[in-house]
């Protein structure tokens, strides 16, 4: 299975950052895609981030570039997680919504949603739940390009929100991002292993 991992949007992205500027989404979610593909390879698992860029790589272009792995190795056999930061505002305020949330596009496939269950029963188990609601089916389903326009199971990930104080302090540190990592390893490692 050829594991794919996207961070969206880049160094030139205008806002995606908490109100103080400690945490950027571009930056912190080219660490995490980083350290989830040098868990997953450490284990043997084909892993790779689909955007090595600081810039904002477009939708399309990100989407096109899975693609051509799915043609080439076959759609089955492969999967995207998104990784993303969440926020509840414009970013101009802290606020309260905390929490982790996996995301499917409103034509998903059964694997994609299989892989959005598995992400967000590893997020739990890793103590990412935070106040918002759980839904019975462990994904939400939006009008999500990364998840609609590729060709492979897909999942967009908000790991906790850039607008809370408590998730930006634990995003920062070495605690919360080893949880926001082995979260989406154990997630795609369960998908792997139930789907094999």
């Amino acid at each position: 299975m050829k594991i794919l991992i996207d961070n969206g949007h880049g160094v030139d992205t205008a806002g995606k950052r908490s109100p103080d500027g400690s945490l950027r989404e571009y930056s912190y979610t080219r660490e995490i895609a980083r350290r989830i593909v040098q868990a997953l390879t450490a284990e043997g698992f084909d892993a790779e981030r689909i955007v090595t860029e600081e810039e904002d790589i477009s939708l399309r272009e990100r989407c096109r570039r899975v693609n051509a792995v799915c043609r080439s190795l076959g759609s089955k056999n492969v999967l995207l997680v998104s990784v993303h930061n969440n926020a509840a505002g414009s970013g101009g305020q802290w606020l309260s919504a905390r929490g982790f949330s996996a995301h499917v596009s409103l034509n998903a496939s059964d694997r994609s949603k299989r892989l959005a269950k598995c992400l967000w029963q590893a997020a739990l188990d890793n103590g990412l739940r935070g106040n918002r609601s759980v839904p019975a089916e462990m994904y939400l389903a939006q009008n999500l390009a990364m998840c609609r326009d590729t060709l492979c199971a897909a999942v967009l990930t908000e790991n906790l929100f850039q607008d809370n104080r408590e998730d930006v302090a634990f995003l920062l540190s070495e605690e919360g991002k080893q949880a926001v990592t082995a979260a989406h390893v154990q997630g795609i490692k369960t998908f792997i292993k139930q789907n094999q």
